[in-house]
């Protein structure tokens, strides 16, 4: 999925937000297992920066960005109610 400026953007719940301007998102996706043909699901964390804050189980959208940090390389758009 990527919007008209060619980043990727993904769809994800806030996990943590402890840290300051950063959001621990993940983003769960259903791949179809290759030799067995059952849809399992995945999921990855990102580090989001975020200047408002989120509360943890918050639907968000997170896009690429350049690198911020050592780990951060994605920032929210928005959040979902």
């Amino acid at each position: 999925m990527e919007n008209k400026s060619g980043r990727k953007v993904r769809t994800g719940v806030v996990v943590s937000n402890k840290m300051h301007k950063t959001a621990v998102v993940r983003v769960e996706n259903t791949v179809r297992h290759p030799q067995f043909g059952k849809v399992v699901k995945r999921a990855k964390k990102y580090y989001a920066h975020v200047e408002t804050p989120v509360e943890i189980g918050q639907t968000v959208t997170i896009e690429e960005t350049r690198p911020m940090s050592k780990l951060k390389r994605w920032r929210v758009l928005g959040a979902k109610a």
